[in-house]
């Protein structure tokens, strides 16, 4: 039992992972009052981006580069959308994930061999090795923290030094005062474009780094569709986590847990359907938010950024 538990908290982490980038680098983003709805596209496209350059270059590392880079254009196009050109941030977020999921479905039937174009089931390439931490591994049940890669223990420094960022640092009070009321902000000499450009390139850039994580490390290799939909999840971690990084991490988990789980039935040939087990995650998810959205409505406490998808320019105030 204790290796079972063992087991399921390792898969937990890892699949966890790349939630808690591309959460992370969401709520960053709509702490500057961008709402930014491609993180499903951007995850997909820095997908396939990270996986075709390992598989042709061999090497791991350049392909989590060219997903952050992937990562930071569509998040410069975002903001070069929703905060130059003032377009409606809903319509902007929405396109840039049909872009982005259909451009890497176009790129993915096309890695392989030649002879394999098209016909791509899944194919496998270089991947993140796990680095276990020799002695802290054999702990049982925390041993399960200290048997992963590299991007995985990284979160492990990422989420306090976001949430310190945010909540204890000049920045991050100026990031949170241009979610809140860009005109006060530029009162105070605070620059919004800037501040807005710069947070939505850096959500991209983290969001991307997610992406990649999948095709690299969590699964790793290369099958269509391979985000599942959790671009959609990030989206609604973010308001779980009300706009907090601290608390990103408790739905990255439930909904790795969830995963982690739902592979282990099936891994014991359990008779509940493998389609109703590959729903339940996001079902769960769907569960959580209700819950936590009527909890945060009744006692007024929500904590989105008041001025979340209101565009702004300086000639407005």
């Amino acid at each position: 039992m204790i290796q079972l538990i063992t087991t399921i908290l390792a898969i937990t982490l890892r699949a966890g992972t790349s939630l808690v980038y591309a959460t992370i680098g969401e709520i960053y983003t709509e702490n500057s009052g961008i709402l930014n709805l491609g993180v499903e596209g951007t995850m997909f496209l820095s997908a396939v981006s990270a996986f075709a350059v390992a598989y042709y270059s061999g090497n791991v590392w350049l392909g989590f580069l060219v997903a952050m880079l992937v990562g930071g254009v569509l998040g410069a196009l975002h903001a070069f959308l929703s905060v130059t050109m003032r377009a409606n941030q809903v319509v902007s977020g929405l396109s840039i994930t049909l872009f982005g999921t259909g451009l890497a479905s176009f790129l993915g039937q096309r890695l392989g061999p030649a002879e394999n174009n098209f016909n791509l089931a899944g194919i496998s390439g270089p991947r993140l090795t796990i680095q276990a931490i020799i002695g802290l591994n054999k702990i049982p049940v925390l041993g399960a923290l200290f048997s992963q890669d590299l991007i995985t223990y990284s979160t492990y420094l990422l989420i306090p030094i976001a949430w310190y960022y945010l909540y204890k640092t000049r920045n991050g009070l100026n990031l949170r005062a241009v979610g809140e009321s860009p005109i006060t902000a530029e009162a105070m000499g605070i620059n919004v474009v800037k501040t807005r450009y710069l947070y939505t390139i850096i959500g991209g850039i983290l969001i991307g780094l997610g992406g990649a994580h999948l095709t690299l490390s969590y699964t790793p290799g290369w099958t269509d569709n391979i985000t599942g939909g959790r671009g959609w999840i990030v989206i609604a971690l973010v308001i779980f986590a009300m706009w907090n990084p601290a608390r990103a991490v408790l739905g990255a988990i439930l909904f790795g847990g969830i995963n982690a789980i739902q592979f282990r039935l099936q891994a014991v040939g359990a008779t509940i359907p493998s389609s109703f087990l590959n729903m339940f995650p996001y079902l769960a998810t769907i569960l959580v938010l209700i819950i936590m959205t009527w909890w945060e409505t009744l006692s007024k406490r929500l904590g989105a950024p008041a001025a979340l998808s209101i565009p702004y320019m300086r000639e407005d105030k």
